[in-house]
């Protein structure tokens, strides 16, 4: 149950002040009157949050605590004023000011560091980086014995040496080092194979019998070669730079080209050996009684490639099934097979949805992939000789131009391999060049025209069928 205190908090009307004022004293008055006046003295210093200020930026402008805002974030809630440093109870490490001289300089040269006094007299901790070629040397002996050579004396052969040392087989470094007024002038790679040709000898000579030795081989012709190749790459001009990649282009087009006719070819050798098998499974069926007609038929089915006709699915699970299931065509055709296999069909007279009984079933099915077979065939020959035809005119326009060396001939050149029903003309033979020429720019079919030649092929097939 509320209180009269609790109305005057949630009214902010301030209680103690107003029982203050109304001369009412209450039992906390009487016992403790000293924070009373303590916490009057605290309410007097309280500030108000302004109207239309939102709380979370008047936190950041006051708190209660009357504490300043941090300098930084911490995760601590004391404060910066309250953090101290939590030193450890160990004794700090000594250093000291101490020189050191590195071993890679040979001047003896002496330079001074800070490090821990328990470091005194140790090794400079870098000198582990000091990694030297390790050059082979050679006494008079054995320059004589094996290392002699009429284009080499033995004073440029110490001095090549000398410069190998001191500058660790930096071969660019040694050649911009050479005297080239004392001695011949050398190129890189004569003082590199002269170099290589010593470590090689000196390793054969000095090798124990028996052991597996890693002969350092140098060839000097082929690293001319390189850079004169390197250097004919560079100075090249911008129009040779834009001619190279112009017949990189041709070339990936060419390579594309002959992709495609090659995968046409296989679609087309498929569809040929999927018409032979059925016509060979269709022999041996009528060969075959009727009474084990049904159970050879399932038992003794070729294996037909997905592109030869419809395959249609066979109903094994158990259950009750409808024979009118056995009519529906897979998923697997496409909706244009199906429009140009009703219009064939309409043009043949045959009912889109027949009686399902057995036979009709059987005999409807072998229809409509004998069909789409029958499509499928008209589209790769309408392609073909397409492509015989572009072939042709390319010819007759390269040799109006000159390109063949001779006058232009409407003859009809030799029909590419994809192509089975190839065009010839009486009098005129298969031509080596112009097979060449033909195989090289054959160009592939755009999708218009190859929707244009569809289109016309699929309402022309069946009235040529009807043909005697």
């Amino acid at each position: 149950m509320a209180t009269g205190a609790d109305v005057r908090d949630i009214l902010e009307l301030g209680g103690p002040e107003g029982d203050a004022a109304s001369g009412t004293i209450s039992k906390k008055d009487i016992i403790n009157p000293d924070k009373k006046k303590s916490k009057k003295s605290s309410e007097t210093l309280t500030f108000k949050r302004p109207e239309g200020m939102h709380r979370e930026v008047y936190a950041l402008l006051y708190s209660d605590k009357k504490d300043a805002p941090p300098l930084l974030p911490s995760d601590t809630g004391q404060g910066y004023r309250t953090v101290k440093a939590k030193l450890g109870s160990k004794k700090v490490r000594p250093w000291k000011w101490m020189p050191f001289t590195n071993p890679a300089r040979k001047d003896g040269a002496m330079f001074f560091h800070w490090r821990r006094a328990a470091e005194e007299g140790k090794d400079y901790p870098f000198a582990r980086f000091n990694k030297t070629v390790q050059v082979p040397v050679y006494s008079e002996q054995e320059y004589q014995l094996y290392l002699h050579d009429d284009a080499w004396t033995k004073a440029e052969t110490d001095h090549l040496f000398d410069l190998s040392r001191r500058f660790d087989l930096r071969f660019v470094v040694i050649h911009d080092r050479y005297d080239h007024q004392q001695f011949k002038k050398r190129s890189v790679e004569d003082l590199k194979e002269r170099y290589y040709h010593i470590c090689a000898k000196l390793a054969n000579v000095r090798a124990v019998p028996g052991t597996d030795l890693k002969i350092p081989v140098f060839d000097a012709g082929h690293e001319r070669r390189r850079k004169e190749q390197l250097e004919r790459l560079y100075n090249r001009t911008p129009e040779q730079v834009a001619e190279e990649e112009y017949l990189l282009q041709e070339l990936r087009k060419i390579e594309a080209r002959k992709k495609e006719r090659e995968k046409r070819s296989q679609d087309l050798q498929k569809l040929i050996t999927a018409a032979d098998t059925t016509a060979e499974q269709r022999r041996t069926e009528r060969k075959a009684p009727k009474k084990k007609l049904p159970q050879k038929k399932e038992a003794e089915k070729p294996a037909v490639p997905e592109t030869a006709g419809i395959k249609f699915p066979d109903f094994k699970s158990a259950g009750v099934t409808l024979r009118s299931q056995r009519m529906k065509l897979p998923s697997s055709v496409g909706q244009k097979k199906i429009k140009a296999l009703e219009q064939m069909l309409l043009e043949l007279g045959v009912e889109l949805s027949p009686t399902p009984t057995e036979e009709l079933v059987h005999m409807f099915n072998e229809l409509r992939s004998d069909l789409v077979l029958l499509y499928e065939l008209k589209q790769a020959c309408a392609n073909c000789e397409y492509e015989l035809q572009m072939l042709r005119h390319r010819h007759e326009a390269l040799a109006r131009a000159g390109v063949l060396g001779g006058p232009a001939t409407p003859a009809s050149g030799p029909a590419p391999a994809s192509a089975e029903p190839a065009v010839s003309e009486p009098g005129l033979g298969p031509d080596p060049t112009k097979e060449t020429i033909i195989d090289v720019v054959g160009a592939p079919l755009t999708p218009n025209s190859r929707k244009r030649r569809e289109s016309a092929s699929s309402s022309s097939s069946v009235k040529k069928a009807k043909k005697p």
